[in-house]
């Protein structure tokens, strides 16, 4: 079985989140759901092609809205799917605003995983 280990930015993210993008914030925890059941079903991360998953360097998966229905802002939950570990570590969350710095943060949070 995967699972998810949260750290201190993607905590405070979602603590931060704004009230008015609730929606946007339930998919991209429900797709979330979805990948952990899929994963947990046996399937390899590199074969999963959902909608709502954007790859992203360094492993990272980027997890957006998709579900939350018309006129939501766009979000993205930032991951790493640890294939050794079995853990889906939660990384950051972010909008297209921060987009540039979230996966940039990610991928630095990946490289200090290995050191």
């Amino acid at each position: 079985m995967w699972k998810l280990e949260a750290n201190a930015e993607y905590k405070r993210g979602v603590k931060k989140w704004p009230k008015k993008y609730r929606r946007e914030l339930l998919a991209m925890h429900d797709n979330l759901d979805t990948l952990v059941g899929i994963l947990n079903q046996g399937t390899p991360i590199e074969q999963i092609h959902c909608g709502f998953i954007h790859n992203e360097p360094r492993g990272v998966k980027a997890i957006d809205q998709r579900g939350a229905g018309k006129g939501v802002k766009q979000s993205r939950l930032y991951i790493f799917p640890d294939v050794n570990t079995r853990i889906v570590h939660l990384i950051t969350i972010g909008d297209k605003d921060s987009q540039k710095t979230d996966v940039q943060y990610a991928a630095e949070f990946v490289d200090n995983l290995s050191t």
